[in-house]
């Protein structure tokens, strides 16, 4: 409305003040409605984990975050699996996915929690229809860790109150302040203090656990973390982002183009994985980017050499590579691939591949890795919140919200920043830095399409970031690696090993 206002120059100030007085009316008349007490819905439940029994208590429901003025103004929907008889010094993980606006499904119903969605493990089938299958989750951490599975506002049942708004909490600044303040909450109210602290992020979820590992060794009250476990890393997404004009990113994503390309027998055929992989990065870093930098000064025969590796490395046409001036948009590669297939594949796993309604597109419709499991995870959460934890709210569990992804703010709202990508690196290193006993882990998809492993490689030796308390994991499957049942349970394994202190470093 204002918008309409501004661009048609014909309101009168009569009118606008109208339009003010009423706006002001209805959100003086929301903020006047009381505010309920936070629920909570408590259950008891056993299960084996890693081969120990263990019984435990979930706790599923609303913690109130105040504002500046003591008054509550977020309430965060979480689900903690405690273990019964749990001493202080029981280690805890606090748990969150990314988007921004994802709900903490994914890695709820996929990897840690005590129950598991089922989805085709060889991403080559979709999950059509209910009923689902959803099983007990052996790979569980529940017989190392208690479990906090945090949905941040605006997503599953988490929302702003009283004269909160939404908007206040999709930022770097409110986010963190908010799961900042609740971490403390739960610590309290389970005198946990003084035991282990690790957090677990995927995607946006490790964009927020490095702002939020510094805000909590910085803020006001200091909580020192033992350990970050980064699932999909995403700190500088200089490395993440396919458009055109940003050099870096045609480099960090081209031995994922490879992976897929071997994947599905368009390249590296008969050469070992780890071989050929080896070969795409020496080849990224080496001749591919001096090459881009050289851009147009190119000779021919350095330009076809170029181009020719291009096409060993992603399986692509030569004529196609050098139409795209040697430069491959992810976009265009997923399409690309398997065209004479009538296929696309998946932006958050490769493997995946679509058969969409337009073969001559340029991009892919929609991502494959994701509507073939979406259903499945949406159905299944709801009704283990129904079920299993007696979870009856008055609103709709959102696993994944649009508003809150279109609606967050990358950087202050006054415009005091050139255009820039977001990075969090600097603060992990600030962090670890001032934590000397904070390791990190980072989980690498090799057909992760949207948050590349050599990007991860590449952001992890920059920015001062201790070498020696990093350490990093590699899997044959995508962006959510578990949804490969082998990797799945080599990731529990790897996770169990990291938090003893003994996972190797896997960064070739």
């Amino acid at each position: 409305m204002r918008r309409f206002l501004v661009a048609c120059l014909v309101a009168t100030s009569a009118a606008g003040l109208a339009w003010a007085d009423e706006a002001g009316a209805d959100k003086a008349e929301a903020a006047a409605e009381p505010i309920p007490e936070p629920v909570m819905f408590e259950t008891a439940h056993r299960g084996t984990f890693n081969g120990t029994r263990v019984n435990y208590t979930v706790e599923a429901g609303e913690t109130y975050i105040d504002n500046e003025d003591g008054e509550p103004a977020a309430s965060l929907f979480t689900i903690s699996y405690v273990k019964e008889g749990a001493g202080p010094q029981r280690p805890v993980a606090f748990v969150f996915n990314g988007g921004p606006g994802s709900a903490s499904v994914l890695l709820h119903l996929g990897l840690l929690g005590p129950k598991r969605a089922v989805v085709a493990s060889n991403a080559d089938a979709d999950d059509g229809a209910a009923p689902y299958r959803m099983v007990d989750n052996p790979e569980s951490l529940l017989d190392v860790s208690d479990l906090v599975f945090i949905d941040p506002v605006g997503t599953g049942f988490s929302r702003a109150i009283g004269e909160g708004e939404g908007k206040d909490y999709w930022n770097e600044d409110g986010d963190k302040g908010s799961i900042a303040e609740f971490i403390r909450l739960w610590l309290n109210k389970h005198k946990r203090w003084n035991a282990p602290k690790y957090i677990i992020g995927e995607s946006f979820g490790t964009t927020r656990a490095a702002y939020l590992a510094e805000e909590l060794s910085t803020g006001d009250v200091d909580i020192a973390l033992n350990g970050l476990l980064l699932i999909s890393q995403a700190l500088d997404y200089q490395g993440s982002t396919s458009v055109h004009d940003n050099v870096y990113s045609y480099i960090t994503y081209l031995p994922s183009m490879a992976a897929a390309a071997q994947y599905h027998g368009k390249a590296g055929q008969g050469v070992p994985q780890d071989q050929f992989l080896a070969e795409a990065r020496t080849f990224a870093r080496d001749d591919y980017g001096p090459a881009l930098l050289k851009g147009a000064r190119l000779t021919e025969t350095e330009h076809a050499r170029i181009r020719d590796r291009l096409a060993y490395f992603t399986g692509l046409d030569p004529a196609y590579i050098e139409t795209s001036d040697l430069r491959i948009l992810m976009p265009r590669f997923q399409k690309e691939l398997l065209r004479d297939e009538g296929l696309a594949i998946g932006r958050l796993d490769g493997r995946y591949a679509g058969d969409e309604a337009d073969d001559a597109a340029e991009t892919p419709s929609g991502d494959a890795a994701s509507y073939f499991v979406s259903s499945a995870y949406s159905a299944l959460m709801n009704q283990y919140l129904l079920g299993d934890l007696k979870v009856e709210m008055d609103r709709p569990y959102i696993a994944s919200s649009g508003e809150v992804g279109s609606g967050w703010k990358y950087g202050p709202e006054d415009g005091a920043w050139e255009p820039h990508y977001v990075n969090s690196a600097r603060q992990l290193t600030t962090a670890m830095r001032r934590n000397t006993a904070m390791q990190v882990w980072v989980a690498n998809g090799y057909y992760d399409m949207i948050t590349p492993f050599f990007d991860a490689e590449m952001t992890f030796a920059r920015y001062g970031i201790p070498q020696d308390r990093v350490t990093m994991s590699y899997y044959p499957a995508g962006h959510m690696m578990y949804l490969h049942e082998p990797s799945l349970e080599a990731i529990s394994e790897d996770m169990r090993a990291f938090l003893r202190g003994e996972l190797e470093d896997a960064r070739p």
